[in-house]
């Protein structure tokens, strides 16, 4: 288990939920990626991110699924793409990356709660 983590500062991440609206494959990241753009509604629109997700989805498995993503850290250089979120995920028994997602559908932009 990690540090404590105060109740206040755990407000400041700013975790919605969106819809993956395009998904590429990224050939020239260091490990197998896709890039992703994910529509989180009309406060904060489209914003895109690069993901190493390719054991368990490939992009035309992507499009239309809800996930989780941090919308509020500094946008981050990936090789030539520009990430803008944190899109959230959970490992398996051996290490491949499973996306974080609603179990039913909501709003795009809905807040973690």
């Amino acid at each position: 288990m990690s540090n404590e983590l105060a109740f206040e500062d755990f407000l400041k991440v700013d975790i919605r939920a969106g819809t993956v609206v395009d998904a590429q494959p990224y050939p020239e990241a260091r490990r197998p990626a896709i890039k992703l753009w994910v529509d989180f509604g009309g406060e904060i629109g489209v914003r895109k991110s690069s993901a190493q997700i390719t054991d368990h989805y490939s992009p035309e498995t992507l499009i239309g699924k809800q996930v989780m993503a941090v919308v509020n850290f500094p946008p981050r250089q990936i090789g030539k793409f520009m990430s803008e979120i944190l899109v959230l995920g959970a490992s398996d028994d051996e290490g491949r990356i499973v996306l974080l997602a609603p179990d039913h559908n909501v709003p795009n932009g809905s807040r973690m709660h």
